[in-house]
């Protein structure tokens, strides 16, 4: 078998296979001078494209630290309680005693004649008028109003009866305080009047009647003697009847 193997080896060689190896030696030969006449470019390396970056400045080892750590959340200080107000004690204060004053409005006086008559003697002051009963010249301090005896005669305006006299000149009179200083005189009444010292009377009220007790007006006509003070002055009837 050996024998066999031996010339089948040396059948290729001696023929068809010189010739094969001969190509195989020829090919190889020139695909290496194609190889070699032929310029190679050196490879393309392909580019990418790498994002640029800002550069970071590097931290401070202190800024770094504080940045590392965590910040704490602010706390708000706590407020001092406000100190408490000290107590007070009562304080009793005394009022000086002073006088209340009324400041209730007062209603408008009502003002009547005491009665409606001629006048027969006028108020005269400054004037000095002649007295056929006295029979000299003097004042006249109110007005004289002519009336029958037994006349009624009113109060001129509501107050109080002050006095009640016989006077020696002007007969039975009755003295009535008024508001505002004013004070009326009523004289030549019949004997006994119809009030009493301390009397309130109102406007128009009755405090007696004509009579013929005043000696130093004999002489005239019967008539109520009509007399007005102010502050203890004498002033014209007149002018308080008006107002």
């Amino acid at each position: 078998m050996n024998n066999t193997n031996s010339r089948g080896t040396r059948h290729l060689f001696d023929g068809t296979g010189v010739y094969i190896a001969l190509f195989l030696v020829v090919t190889a030969l020139a695909v290496a001078g194609y190889w070699t006449l032929i310029p190679h470019s050196p490879a393309e390396t392909p580019v990418v494209e790498t994002p640029s970056v800002t550069p970071v400045k590097p931290l401070s080892p202190v800024a770094a630290a504080q940045e590392s750590e965590p910040t704490a959340p602010a706390v708000m200080p706590e407020r001092e309680p406000e100190p408490a107000a000290p107590a007070q004690s009562a304080v009793t204060v005394t009022l000086p005693d002073t006088e209340v004053l009324d400041l209730t409005p007062e209603p408008p006086a009502l003002i009547v004649n005491p009665l409606v008559g001629e006048t027969v003697a006028a108020f005269s002051m400054d004037e000095l008028q002649y007295s056929e009963t006295m029979g000299d010249w003097r004042t006249h301090d109110g007005v004289d109003l002519a009336a029958e005896p037994g006349t009624p005669v009113c109060a001129a305006s509501a107050g109080t009866v002050t006095d009640v006299r016989e006077d020696d000149l002007m007969g039975t009179s009755v003295v009535i305080a008024h508001s505002g200083g004013y004070d009326t005189i009523y004289a030549n009444l019949q004997g006994v009047p119809a009030v009493s010292v301390g009397d309130a009377v109102t406007a128009g009220q009755i405090i007696g009647s004509v009579g013929k007790t005043a000696l130093g007006e004999s002489r005239l006509p019967p008539h109520l003697h009509f007399a007005v003070t102010k502050d203890g002055e004498f002033i014209d009837p007149a002018e308080y009847l008006s107002k």
